[in-house]
């Protein structure tokens, strides 16, 4: 059968992690795990918007932890409005956590969580696979493996950005920040650094520096402050239309109910923060950055390579095993309808919802949505991005 799934590249890393009881606070020996990361390599004409995360998770970082979970719908919302010279540049979001103890001494204690990937629900467990413990923190390197393991890609077009937030000195480490930010302006990647802590602090332990070798932002937050949403007369409708927007899926192939779980556990990781937050991702999943053509019928019947000559019944879901061709075709353009009439209303609430949010807002930005989304409009001015 060819090819029905969209195709993955996989990088398989050996991470030696150590495994701490909380009970008995005994440490057991490191154990080696093969982890899977998934980059998507979707061929599009579209420029691409490259962020790659860079997450302190040493101990002191918890808060940070949590602001990137409760924020993220809102920085992929905010990211949807871009355009360049007419055209609606990709998203793709790499992480990596490091500083953490429980990493491997070896590795410089990071790991890639995730390699550049479309996916937003698989961004979203990753974020939340997260946890802290330890501390050593080496910016340098984390950079720089962050530079030479991902596909940066050589399109002048692309918007190329790395985040990396921590709150100890920028130095640390045998590599130089130095030398990993003359490597990130070379591959034309602008580095911004986020410090968790105070605006002066973060100077004089070098990450503005850091930020202005590759011209990119540096900024400060409060990391323990808690994420602000603000709730509007439109939520509890929105949230309505997220139901029968789930019902619009047609899971198919190996990994289809597995991903539409993973879909529901995301809504649920959403919503543990407050109706809100569950809101801003009911609108990520209604814009165009949402893709899911590696499982869902109705969003791979678009793709190119797509046809439904390829699907054999044990692909099929329960409810279309034994049908013709043209029968499933019939539901797929049912499905299709239906959700594209829900993404619409649930686009024209969110409009009235913005605006309702906007003139409720106070001057209690979210410190980690704000510096980022603040940093990413300013340089993507400079390469003719705009928004709508």
């Amino acid at each position: 059968m060819k090819n029905l799934i969209k195709t993955l590249a996989i990088a398989l890393s050996l991470t030696t992690v150590t495994a701490c009881n909380a009970n008995s606070k005994r440490n057991t020996q490191d154990l080696a795990i093969v982890e899977t990361k998934l980059e998507t390599n979707v061929k599009s004409d579209n420029p691409e918007i490259k962020v790659a995360l860079l997450l302190d998770t040493s101990n002191s970082m918890d808060g940070l932890i949590d602001q990137a979970k409760a924020q993220l719908w809102q920085i992929v919302n905010e990211l949807s409005y871009a355009k360049y010279e007419e055209k609606n540049p990709n998203l793709k979001i790499a992480l990596y956590e490091y500083g953490n103890d429980n990493l491997n001494a070896d590795e410089g204690y990071l790991r890639q969580v995730i390699a550049f990937s479309d996916d937003l629900d698989e961004i979203s467990k990753s974020l939340f696979s997260l946890t802290t413990n330890g501390g050593n923190e080496y910016c340098g390197k984390v950079i720089s493996t962050a530079l030479n393991q991902l596909n940066w890609g050589d399109n002048e077009d692309d918007l190329k950005l790395i985040f990396i937030a921590g709150n100890e000195p920028y130095t640390q480490g045998q590599v130089s920040y130095k030398e990993a930010s003359k490597l990130a302006h070379k591959n034309d990647v602008t580095v911004n650094t986020i410090f968790c802590g105070d605006y002066d602090q973060g100077i004089s332990a070098y990450w503005k520096d850091g930020a202005d070798l590759t011209h990119g932002n540096y900024m400060a937050i409060n990391h323990n402050k808690a994420s602000v949403h603000i709730a509007s007369p439109y939520d509890d409708k929105i949230l309505e239309l997220n139901e029968k927007l789930n019902k619009t899926y047609i899971a198919y192939g190996e990994s289809g109910r597995a991903k539409m779980e993973l879909q529901a556990e995301q809504d649920s990781n959403a919503r543990g923060y407050n109706k809100a937050n569950a809101v801003s991702r009911t609108v990520s999943k209604s814009s165009r950055l949402y893709k899911n053509s590696s499982w869902d019928l109705v969003d791979a019947e678009k793709e190119k390579d797509f046809s439904y000559d390829d699907l054999t019944q044990d692909q099929l879901p329960e409810e279309l095993k034994g049908k013709s061709k043209d029968e499933i075709k019939s539901y797929v353009k049912t499905k299709r309808n239906e959700r594209e009439k829900l993404q619409q209303s649930i686009a024209q609430l969110n409009i009235k919802r913005r605006d309702y949010i906007s003139k409720k807002s106070t001057d209690e930005a979210n410190g980690l949505e704000n510096a980022m989304i603040s940093a990413i409009k300013t340089q993507a001015k400079k390469k003719n991005y705009n928004w709508e």
